[in-house]
């Protein structure tokens, strides 16, 4: 079965709630990774994350690449939160790679937790009284 290697930055990670979305197609953990330095990232209502790409004052993000079947790509889409998107994510060693984003309407007025460096981190932390 053809697969396509998919950057997961929030809830699909292991560990989290949806995670269970890309096991139920048969999605495999590829690796760790982290974005290159173009990224911000904001709670939504502390229930998942968003991610954009900006032009000034970004920072790297921590994700996952999953390699999920080429026809369940939609599947598991089309079962994020509303706002959240596919697109070219860059990361670290340069690779391009699909990923889900956020649209940039739904980051005006939530926090802004890029300086976590990712939603593992900013969850373990802000759980336990963190920044």
């Amino acid at each position: 079965m053809e697969t396509v290697q998919l950057a997961v930055n929030g809830t699909l990670m292991c560990g989290f709630a949806l995670n269970r979305n890309l096991l139920a197609v048969g999605a495999t953990f590829v690796h760790e990774a982290v974005t290159a330095p173009i990224y911000r990232l904001w709670s939504i209502d502390d229930q998942y994350p968003a991610m954009l790409r900006v032009t000034a004052g970004g920072a790297a993000i921590a994700l996952e690449v999953w390699a999920v079947p080429m026809i369940h790509l939609g599947t598991i889409l089309l079962q994020e939160p509303s706002g959240l998107c596919l697109g070219k994510i860059l990361l670290a060693d340069q690779a391009i790679i699909l990923g889900v984003l956020g649209e940039a309407y739904m980051c005006e007025g939530k926090r802004d937790i890029t300086v976590w460096g990712g939603w593992r981190a900013y969850m373990g932390g802000n759980l336990q009284g963190g920044v």
